[in-house]
């Protein structure tokens, strides 16, 4: 270890969907900046989980399709999966990001990129354990903090005596699992069983509370389920793990309303939640607030309570996608770099979870809206009443949008059916644009699209 600090103007602590864009824009500004980074540059998103999974997802949705060829009309013979080769292609996919990403750092005059793992030692000041060995130490006038989260791993019983896998360990297996146990039914949990389903294994899912997908509607995840049991897997609601052990695979004993049953499965995969990466940060050093799980309290300029020192991304808490975590990253820059007076306020919060059909959700939940006092009507709309996914064969799911009975505007949306996730991002512009929902409906949409069963949908918006 150096004797003599090291000083930057910035250094960020991660290079995650926030800290890698924010080196760049801070030096090509002239402010000498450091990103630390304790392993992979592009953070959980690059390297274990949007582009990994839905790489993987891809593969999957062909090995499903050809099983389904049959009802096009077209004869395939039999499917068979080489997830050798799917690990591949995922892992081929990974490295090009990420290369590119470092490159494009490493490439930017006034950034140091260092691979090490950063702990403070006092508010301005970083002790960094160097990868490759040794240490220094560095003081910044303004730090960021980007550094994410892991998962939960929760203590059940007897868990640490089996070889459990996480949401990237899966991804690094040599064959597909004969029997996967899936701990959780959140969006990972989901994503993965059918992903697992699909490329041959047998799926169960183990999820303690009475509905997948907990910030959901009820009618949403009630068509959620029956896509999954649709497609073979087992879901087990109201059902807690006691304890798990070693007996020729894994051995799941779990609490039901029915009584306790014992699972019996050749892999299980932990998918209870996400905790941060705060607790070797020696926070204590320099007074950052976090709450009880640990995450970084921030204001709504991302300002932690030290002046001076910033958090970004899922390390801060609330919505943790990778698109949050960017344009957390806006926020800085605007307010640091363009004289800018953005803020978190009122961001519209979209996302695709990424099950087949994709469930795209925007804005309030009919039980948000309610909540909130909003006085609201439902429009309704099965999959199966659109004319493109029907002649596609693409009829599971639903839509369903919140709107405002005072002024039209849409409040929220969630379209669980084919291309969810873009049909999601057309309301999305709607409300970025408050244009009511009266001249979605009267609009005319090219046919047959799916865009089109916007006129339909909206038809029937009832109170």
């Amino acid at each position: 270890m150096s004797t003599e600090p090291e000083h930057y103007d910035a250094i960020i602590i991660g290079a995650g969907q926030s800290g890698g864009p924010l080196s760049t824009a801070l030096a090509r500004a002239g402010i000498k900046t450091a990103l630390i980074e304790k392993e992979h540059v592009g953070g959980t998103c690059i390297n274990e989980g949007c582009t990994p999974t839905k790489t993987m997802v891809a593969s999957a949705r062909i090995a499903y399709l050809s099983k389904r060829a049959v009802d096009y009309g077209v004869n395939t013979g039999n499917v068979t999966v080489d997830f050798k080769k799917v690990r591949q292609r995922k892992r081929d996919i990974v490295n090009s990001f990420r290369n590119s990403g470092q490159k494009r750092i490493e490439d930017t005059d006034g950034v140091d990129l260092i691979f090490g793992e950063a702990q403070f030692t006092d508010v301005k000041t970083l002790s960094i354990k160097l990868n490759g060995g040794g240490g220094k130490e560095l003081t910044a006038d303004k730090i960021f903090i980007n550094t994410g989260t892991r998962t939960v791993i929760p203590p059940l019983p007897g868990l640490e005596s089996v070889p459990y896998l996480n949401s990237t360990s899966i991804m690094e297996l040599d064959e597909v699992p004969e029997h996967l146990l899936v701990l959780g039914g959140g969006y990972i949990g989901l994503e993965f069983g059918q992903m697992f389903r699909r490329f041959g294994s047998e799926v169960t899912i183990i999820q303690r509370g009475n509905q997948l997908l907990a910030r959901e509607d009820e009618d949403i995840t009630t068509e959620v389920l029956k896509i999954l049991e649709g497609d073979g897997i087992n879901v087990l609601l109201n059902s807690e793990a006691v304890s798990v052990e070693n007996k020729n695979g894994v051995s799941l004993k779990s609490k039901t309303q029915n009584g306790e049953k014992e699972i019996h499965g050749s892999h299980i995969l932990v998918a209870v939640g996400r905790r941060p990466n705060t607790d070797q940060l020696n926070l204590g050093a320099t007074g950052i607030k976090t709450d009880e799980r640990g995450f970084v309290k921030v204001n709504h300029k991302l300002e932690t309570s030290v002046s001076g020192i910033y958090a970004m991304g899922d390390v801060k808490g609330g919505p943790a996608f990778t698109h949050i975590s960017y344009d957390d990253y806006r926020i800085i820059k605007s307010n640091m770099l363009e004289n800018g007076n953005m803020t978190t306020d009122d961001r519209l919060i979209p996302y695709t979870v990424f099950i087949d059909p994709q469930l795209g959700r925007v804005g309030l939940s009919e039980a948000e809206a309610r909540k909130k006092g909003y006085k609201i009507k439902i429009a309704k709309m099965p999959m199966s009443y659109i004319a493109r996914a029907i002649e596609m064969e693409e009829t599971r799911g639903i839509m369903k949008v919140i709107v405002d009975s005072d002024t039209a505007q849409i409040l929220g949306c969630a379209i669980l059916g084919i291309e969810g996730g873009e049909l999601m991002a057309i309301l999305q512009m709607a409300m970025m644009g408050q244009i009511p929902f009266t001249i979605i409906r009267d609009g005319i949409f090219a046919h047959p699209t799916l865009a089109e069963s916007l006129n339909n949908l909206f038809m029937s918006v009832q109170n």
